[in-house]
């Protein structure tokens, strides 16, 4: 007849009392996670879906929020300044090029900055692919918030037009006194025409690596309770003493 007396050791037991909760409800708390990430990315699908809506009115820019509207397609209606920013950044192969971002004049004057697409860094200058798009333009587009800058990025460059963050107000501190939308707008595939700027690049650059991150901490529980078995084993704790 098998024995089954148990005799834990203080440390250990202290040690695992102590962990195994911690590791299982880090585990939980990333299950909890994956149910609200895979919520907010089928929010974003279904609004890059949807019918595009007016753009949002320059009177209500003060209040409006582009991290909680970001991803609704917009009809943008307007005249693009002959000017450029462009945004250093990867090609859909990992190419660096440079996301070509114009500033667009409403009709009451304030103005939206349009990132037209990617073009490779040999067609930086805009005289080398036909220049800005001219005259009155309707196009759809999908809103996005500015970027934060991150503590890997670089030193924006103004003087040689190359810049490392995303942000509207930034890139438009030189535009004069006209209101600048707190949001860029990228345009969709097909919005101007030529090859260049490529449009249609918005990704949604949102992780989902909640499901991995909870089965390694479930999974580090399980390890830490065999160890604890296995380890008062090899000390004969566990069994009829001999």
């Amino acid at each position: 007849m098998n024995n089954r007396f148990f005799r834990p050791l203080f440390w250990p037991t202290l040690f695992t009392i102590l962990a195994l909760p911690v590791l299982i409800g880090l585990s939980l708390w990333q299950v909890e996670r994956l149910e609200w990430k895979e919520g907010l990315l089928a929010k974003i699908a279904a609004r890059m879906d949807a019918e595009a809506v007016p753009l949002p009115a320059s009177a209500d820019w003060a209040d409006y929020d582009a991290r909680e509207e970001e991803y609704t397609r917009v009809v943008v209606e307007g005249r693009f300044l002959s000017v450029e920013f462009h945004y250093f950044t990867q090609g859909e192969r990992g190419a660096p090029g440079y996301a070509v971002i114009s500033p667009l004049e409403l009709a009451d004057g304030a103005l939206v900055l349009v990132d037209r697409g990617f073009v490779p860094v040999a067609l930086k200058e805009a005289a080398l692919r036909g220049g800005v798009p001219e005259g009155e333009l309707n196009f759809t587009g999908i809103i996005r918030a500015p970027s934060e800058r991150g503590m890997f990025d670089g030193v924006d460059d103004p003087e040689k037009n190359v810049w490392m963050v995303r942000d509207p107000a930034i890139m438009g501190s030189g535009l004069g006194e006209a209101r600048i939308a707190p949001f860029i707008v990228e345009a969709e595939a097909g919005a101007f025409p030529g090859e260049w700027p490529k449009a249609g690049r918005t990704r949604i650059d949102i992780p989902n690596n909640h499901l991995d991150y909870a089965l390694t901490w479930g999974g580090l529980a399980l390890v830490l309770i065999v160890i604890y078995v296995l380890y008062h084993r090899a000390n004969g704790r566990i069994g009829r003493p001999s």
